[in-house]
């Protein structure tokens, strides 16, 4: 594993640290927002923008990159999304906020897919999975890492978004010390949404659920952890303990679905996110801190690894020479969810009170567990031969330049 991954060492150390600065803002930022007073319609509308721009990143930063080159880009955008914590910090205001943070999701899905890029360039066919693997471990460990760093200092100062702006900016120094050979351009695709909707609408719909309650969970959740523990730092903890329980299922889940009908593990972790959702919604009052932690990471485990599996479920069905378009929709369809799932449950959320942020995730679990099971009456199996192995789906899942490769086309019928 060690030769596997020495070629691309510096590259996985920039994107340690440019993680570990994104997780500590991705909870900064909400907690923040909480002690200034903004509503939670004001939260979710943040973090909404925050998605906006990493979708509008994934699928038009490429043009940046073709008309400048990946060094000159990699450069640029660090250095925006360096600018924009300091900004928030100096400058406490919502619209300013949105729009920085809008900025900050743009940067970092195009930073995303430089890297990216890069690795795919530098990997073999043999140490491919590896690497990837090494990519995926290293996401979720530094996003929890970032987290925890909440805990170092006075979320309402200007200490921590410092903090979040020099770990981005150092960054990019591994990166742009390497050699100054890029990566080739890779030639353009055409996608058809109605398309992917024919091939797999569980996979399709499995895919935008999982963008609607996962991106209401990564702008809303500090909201809810303050609001039923009275305290802030309870945060960090709540956060990285959904995170950390994401790859705990993954595994499990993923092995599971390699070898029965994987809309039979979507409705099992939609069950299971509904369950645990509800038991969040009506009894984290009557918990101790440890008690919402422990559903914290059971929620993770059951709700993190539907999108993998959504993705997986649609490359079985998939025509050969198209897994990467349709992870390309996927991913989209996922951002879209992201986008709507913040302002869809922030309105919840002033009616209901901050607890319903899961019931509204599991709301969202439900109405898909009863759309999947309904499909499985319509549609046979897929085979067992024809699945797509589910690690070589969670890294089409996982990675940001799939839709790099990818021009999305809405279907008009020609």
């Amino acid at each position: 594993m060690i030769q596997a991954i020495a070629p691309v060492a510096t590259l996985l150390l920039g994107i340690a640290i440019l993680l570990t600065g994104q997780g500590l803002q991705g909870v900064l930022v909400p907690v923040r927002a909480t002690l200034e007073a903004f509503s939670t319609l004001g939260v979710g509308y943040i973090g909404a923008f925050y998605f906006l721009g990493f979708t509008f990143g994934c699928w038009r930063g490429a043009d940046l990159i073709r008309r400048a080159g990946h060094v000159r880009v990699f450069a640029a955008m660090t250095a925006v999304a360096s600018a924009a914590p300091l900004l928030q910090g100096l400058w406490v205001n919502l619209w300013t906020w949105g729009l920085m943070r809008f900025a900050t999701g743009f940067c970092l899905a195009v930073l995303y897919v430089v890297i990216e890029s890069w690795l795919n360039e530098r990997a073999t066919n043999e140490n491919r999975g590896t690497v990837f693997s090494a990519y995926i471990i290293i996401n979720m460990t530094m996003l929890a890492v970032g987290q925890q760093m909440l805990l170092l200092g006075d979320p309402g100062g200007l200490g921590l978004f410092a903090v979040t702006s020099i770990l981005i900016s150092l960054a990019a120094v591994p990166v742009l010390i390497l050699p100054s050979e890029q990566p080739e351009e890779v030639e353009k695709s055409r996608f058809d949404l109605a398309l992917l909707y024919r091939n797999s609408p569980s996979g399709m719909l499995g895919s935008l659920t999982s963008g609607l309650v996962n991106g209401a969970f990564w702008s809303l959740a500090p909201v809810f952890t303050a609001a039923m523990t009275q305290n802030v730092s309870m945060a960090a903890w709540f956060m990285t303990a959904g995170v950390l329980g994401g790859p705990v299922g993954q595994w499990p889940l993923g092995w599971w679905s390699d070898r029965v009908d994987r809309r039979y593990v979507m409705v099992a972790a939609c069950l299971g996110g509904l369950v645990v959702g509800l038991l969040l919604w009506q009894m984290s009052q009557r918990l101790s801190p440890w008690g919402i932690l422990a559903l914290g990471f059971a929620w993770g485990a059951f709700a993190f690894p539907l999108y993998s599996v959504s993705v997986a479920q649609a490359n079985d069905r998939a025509e050969p020479g198209t897994f990467v378009s349709i992870s390309s929709g996927l991913l989209l369809m996922y951002g879209i969810g992201a986008v709507v799932g913040p302002f869809l449950a922030s309105g919840v959320m002033t009616f209901l009170g901050a607890g319903s942020l899961f019931g509204f995730a599991a709301a969202g679990h439900a109405l898909l567990t009863l759309y999947v099971i309904a499909r499985t009456r319509r549609e046979r199996e897929v085979p067992e031969e024809n699945h797509t192995p589910f690690n070589d789906a969670l890294t089409s899942a996982m990675t940001a330049s799939q839709v790099y490769e990818d021009e999305i086309e809405l279907h008009d019928g020609h």
